[in-house]
């Protein structure tokens, strides 16, 4: 065969358990965690855009996965890293939505010391429950 693939030469992907109390608290510490294996120094991160993020879904998982997209997104599309401000979680119905306010700043190479591109949230061993105390999710980051 002409190939084979090596797979103990590569870096391909970042896996992360993030907890809380609530479901605010989880989805604020998944995002945490996102940005910062983006960003080694997070408190380097100046308030000085804000941007709005309203989404709906009928799975809790889902919707944690479409709001850590919106960082890889904001990133990449517009060059802004964003923390979470505030975060609302709430049931209407078959739906759950989400409204969050994200501030940051646009990426600065000489402030912002940088770890891994994330490229992508994955769906692969992508989980979202509600545990004894609170709730935990666990991610796996495409780098």
């Amino acid at each position: 065969m002409p190939y084979h693939y090596v797979d103990e030469y590569t870096v391909a992907d970042i896996a992360f358990e993030a907890n809380g109390a609530t479901l605010e608290e989880v989805f604020r510490s998944a995002a945490e965690a996102v940005m910062n294996a983006m960003i080694e120094n997070l408190d380097e991160i100046r308030p000085e855009v804000t941007r709005e993020v309203e989404l709906e879904d009928s799975a809790l998982d889902l919707l944690l996965f479409r709001f850590l997209q919106e960082f890889v997104y904001f990133k990449d599309a517009d060059y802004l890293v964003l923390r979470v401000n505030e975060i609302q979680i709430e049931k209407a119905s078959e739906v759950y939505r989400l409204r969050a306010r994200l501030v940051g700043e646009t990426l600065d190479a000489d402030r912002h010391e940088q770890r891994v591109d994330v490229k992508a949230i994955t769906l692969h061993e992508f989980c979202l429950e509600q545990v004894h105390g609170g709730w935990r999710a666990q991610v796996l980051l495409d780098v």
